[in-house]
């Protein structure tokens, strides 16, 4: 978003110092303070700082038009600016949220018990009242307004697509490999229960075709990983896996490019960024139909499909392991193509304009 509208908007970010699991912040940033990074500005804050004083008095003392909240449930960078907001304690700003597929039916499942009660008293307390909401697709909208119910009105959800990274594109990451007896495979993406990495590692072992599975991501919850990892014990002799461990930015799509299918039967995303950094890399995808990403089979983009019907996965896999090694290379560059094209859409580009704009004027 910032790549493609920043030179048209002063964007203004707050978040964390580092990632979740990290002890120490990310090198070459200064904390409690404004950092140049392309075209936004963006304070970076550290765990002792992350309480309501200390953010109600950053927004006040920040001029802006528009508080973006980049989550639904996120305790800190949402639910404290909702409460200083609703505290009178930060200048009464039109408030855009974006859930980021947070009300799928795979992601509101998980967790439910918690989950439930906060959208309850949330609710109650009158926290997302008057709010507007960003939906990255019509499938999202109706999940917004299937959980939020009254609390939200059809006006007040913009339809406007996720914006990817337009410098993706300098190098062609599609690469020839010389024919191999095995198909190589590849999941990418946290490693938590709503990724659903152990429904990939039970589907591999149904395969006929000898098959490399390659995991890279984060592990975010570690008796999950320690429940894959019994799967992984169990696979047969033509299945072999690895965990490579997390990745850098700069280095995903070289890595992904090594490949010949991506795997991720997610059991919800509101977008999916690694989805289209896969076909960035002209990788066709398998994907559960809990993504945006629909009728990718008839566009030549790979597969998404209902996670009830996991021999479905079981064929996708064994057809993508006969294609021939020219036949492969000339749908990677196709894929590549189509995601650039996506990725320059104007359209999208100016869904995220016009939302922004609007939503400036509802506070004149």
């Amino acid at each position: 978003m910032v790549d493609h509208l920043g030179s048209e908007f002063d964007f203004l970010i707050v978040t964390s110092d580092r990632d979740a699991t990290d002890s120490y912040p990310y090198p070459n940033i200064s904390v409690n303070a404004w950092n140049s990074v392309g075209k936004a500005n963006v304070c970076y804050v550290p765990p002792q700082r992350r309480t309501l004083r200390f953010l109600a008095q950053l927004m006040r003392e920040t001029p802006h038009d528009i508080l973006y909240l980049n989550s639904f449930f996120d305790p800190v960078f949402t639910l404290q600016p909702l409460l200083a907001r609703r505290l009178g304690l930060i200048p009464n700003r039109p408030t855009l949220i974006a859930p980021r597929g947070e009300f799928s039916q795979g992601a509101l499942a998980l967790k439910r018990w918690k989950k439930k009660p906060y959208l309850s008293i949330a609710k109650k307390l009158g926290l997302y009242r008057h709010l507007f909401w960003q939906a990255s697709s019509r499938y999202e909208a109706e999940d917004i307004r299937c959980s939020m119910g009254r609390a939200v009105s059809a006006r007040k959800i913009h339809i406007a697509p996720n914006l990817p990274s337009i410098c993706c594109f300098q190098k062609d990451h599609a690469r020839s490999r010389t024919q191999q007896n095995y198909l190589r495979v590849v999941f990418l993406s946290r490693i938590t229960p709503m990724k659903n990495l152990d429904f990939a590692m039970k589907v591999l072992p149904r395969v006929s075709v000898p098959v490399k599975f390659d995991i890279y991501g984060p592990i975010r919850d570690q008796t999950y990983w320690e429940q894959c990892q019994k799967i992984t014990a169990m696979m047969p002799e033509h299945v072999s896996v690895r965990y490579h461990g997390a990745i850098t930015n700069d280095r995903v799509l070289t890595t992904l490019s090594e490949y010949d299918l991506f795997f991720l039967p997610t059991a919800g995303e509101n977008y999916g960024h690694a989805i289209l950094e896969a076909m960035m890399a002209g990788l066709p995808v398998l994907i559960s139909d809990q993504t945006p990403w629909r009728n990718l089979e008839t566009q030549g983009l790979g597969w998404d499909l209902s996670l009830d019907e996991p021999e479905r996965f079981v064929r996708a896999i064994e057809q993508e392991a006969q294609l021939p090694p020219d036949q492969r290379l000339m749908r990677k560059r196709r894929i590549k193509k189509q995601a650039a094209n996506y990725v320059m859409n104007s359209e999208a580009v100016n869904q995220n304009r016009i939302m922004f704009l609007e939503i400036s004027r509802s506070a004149t």
